[in-house]
């Protein structure tokens, strides 16, 4: 007999409109985190901050995640996805419309309790959605599932960044430079200042007040729509499923692979951009070189999701850390622009990493994967603590990125070893990997 005939279904028939309704809001995240990360960049401009106080945006961010995961678990097995996702969607829009008065009062502070909270919403959408998505047909085929919904999530990425770019970076006056290439903005006095500081704020106002509409419109779609539900004791036992994930390594270290590959992610992802204007690129043309990390990283994702048909999770995932540190040690040492390109190219050795790491954590898990899949979720935790480390490093010498040499290369470089060290741990992980029925 033909051995294809015999292969689980990635997706069984029935559930085809679910996997696509659900795997829209694996985009809808992605969005929400390209338009974030230039934004470090963006606020440090307009209100004039150091590396460090800049990086509150991803601490605010991603710390969102790590408070409000394990609650929606808690609500999730309570209720049922579809009452978390709807809501994820409203906490997700309020955060976001929560923009408008946070430009009026020109509040930083006000800004990262506007994120904080959009993050809430985010929380309970990855919560929901991934060990969702792994439920909706044979486990055999449960990672490479994972890895197919998550190919959408870059989609959304690409989507923020172009956003970020064309309605953010390339509007805001205090990026205009005089002939000389220098920042006009900083050689002008406080009431000048204070007028162009209004008006860009209300630049990265726009988009996400338009953002916020736009999901609560989406919220309104899934209210309408009909969701299998999974027949689940809603009774909770905390305490006795923690006792059984933690006797299972594979879920204890893959939690600690999350947070330091989510991390890596978004330091790659965020400093990109003053790694780029060292090379004297500014930020709104660094923005191609964004696009091009989302597009190797789009690439990587489809790659991976076929070459699952060859190879075992934690063999590729073993190749692709092998990968990304040798990518992450060119970006420390290769001088100019060869520096970048490998910066950019490390997109694709992360690409199958967080779908992949979160499948091998959660397998075999059963009715305990809905709390596994809420540590997993405060694990992007990693993506709050360690952009504010490598923005700590980048400060040492200043708030410029390159006025102190490191192991001989500038500090902005240096600071990459952190990512380095994180994939490090990664890779570590694939290797111990145990097979669930040993």
């Amino acid at each position: 007999m033909n051995q294809n005939t015999q292969k689980p279904a990635l997706v069984p028939q029935n559930l085809i409109l679910p996997f696509i309704l659900i795997t829209s809001l694996f985009a809808l995240w992605g969005f929400a985190n390209d338009i974030t990360n230039p934004m470090v960049a963006a606020f440090k401009r307009v209100l004039e901050l150091n590396n460090t106080q800049a990086s509150w945006v991803q601490m605010a961010f991603y710390g969102g995640y790590f408070t409000m995961a394990l609650p929606a678990a808690f609500f999730i097995k309570k209720y049922s996805y579809k009452t978390g996702i709807l809501l994820g969607l409203g906490l997700y829009g309020f955060g976001a419309l929560l923009f408008y008065p946070a430009a009026a009062w020109e509040s930083y502070g006000f800004f990262l309790a506007s994120l904080y909270i959009l993050t809430f919403g985010l929380a309970f959408l990855e919560t929901t959605a991934n060990p969702y998505i792994l439920s909706m047909g044979p486990e055999a085929t449960a990672t490479q599932r994972l890895n197919l919904a998550q190919a959408f999530n870059p989609m959304g990425a690409l989507a923020g960044l172009f956003v970020a770019k064309q309605f953010i970076l390339n509007a805001l006056q205090s990026n205009e430079t005089d002939a000389d290439g220098n920042i006009i903005f900083t050689s002008l006095d406080e009431s000048a200042k204070a007028v162009i500081r209004t008006a860009d704020l209300m630049v990265i106002r726009n988009p996400y007040v338009m953002l916020g509409l736009v999901v609560l419109a989406i919220l309104v779609i899934i209210a309408l729509a009909k969701m299998p539900e999974s027949r689940d004791n809603n009774k909770i036992e905390f305490k006795e499923t923690m006792k059984r994930l933690l006797a299972k390594r594979n879920f204890v270290e893959g939690t600690l692979a999350q947070m330091f590959y989510v991390g890596a992610q978004i330091m790659v992802w965020t400093y990109i951009y003053q790694y780029a204007e060292v090379l004297g690129i500014s930020n709104s043309e660094a923005v191609n070189y964004g696009y091009a990390a989302l597009v190797v990283f789009l690439i990587g994702r489809w790659v991976c999701t076929y070459l699952f048909r060859f190879f075992s999770a934690s063999k590729l995932l073993t190749i692709f850390s092998i990968l990304a540190i040798a990518f992450t040690a060119g970006a420390i040492f290769l001088p100019g622009m060869i520096g970048l390109y490998s910066l950019v190219a490390i997109s694709f050795a992360m690409s199958l990493m967080f779908p992949t790491i979160y499948g091998i954590a959660l397998e075999g898990l059963g009715e305990d994967s809905k709390f596994a899949a809420a540590f997993l979720v405060m694990a992007i935790v990693g993506g709050a603590i360690m952009p504010t480390l490598q923005g700590m490093i980048m400060d040492i010498g200043g708030a410029a990125y390159d006025d102190t040499l490191i192991l001989g290369v500038p500090e902005v470089n240096f600071s990459f070893i952190l990512p380095l060290i994180c994939f490090v741990f990664v890779a570590l992980f694939s290797i111990r990997v145990k097979p669930v029925n040993s």
